[in-house]
Parts: structure tokens; sequence; C-alpha cells
């Protein structure tokens, strides 16, 4: 009985977390395509989205705090370089 509770539980908690995944990863590629665009104000809502997703994720546990941490921080680094370009 308790190994099955806990696959039932376990693939609640893998198609809510597959979620979650799936929203940051969309954000963090809108934000690299509005970088690419060239819109500074847009790139930077783009990115700020982005990152809030990437915070959502890390509080739920989908992802490691480091991971969260290393993508925001690669995405503003790409983000002070295309506004540096402009």
């Amino acid at each position: 009985m308790p190994a099955k509770k806990t696959a039932r539980v376990q693939e609640r908690r893998r198609v809510a977390n597959r979620r979650v995944r799936s929203t940051t990863r969309t954000a963090v590629r809108k934000a690299v395509r509005a970088m690419d665009g060239g819109e500074a104000t847009e790139a930077a809502a783009a990115v700020a989205q982005a990152i809030s997703a990437l915070d959502r994720a890390d509080t739920k546990g989908v992802i490691h705090r480091n991971n969260a941490a290393r993508r925001k921080s690669r995405l503003m680094k790409r983000l002070a370089k295309t506004t540096a370009s402009e």
C-alpha cells in the first residue's frame, strides 16, 4: 500500500515540476530572443520575467539554487553586453 501511494504522489509531483520547468525554459528562451532582437526595454522586461521564473523554480525545488543563480547570472551578463553595444 505505501509504495502505491508514493507512486501516485511522485506522479503528481513529476507533472507539476514538469510544468514549472517548461515555463521556466520558455521564459529564458524568450529573454534570449528578446536580447538578440535588439529592443533594450523589451529585453530587460523579458530578462526580469525569466529571473522571476527561475526564482520560482528554485523556491519550489524544481531546480537547484546554484543552477538558478548561474542561469540568472548568465542572463544578466548577456543583457549587460547587449545594452552596452547599443
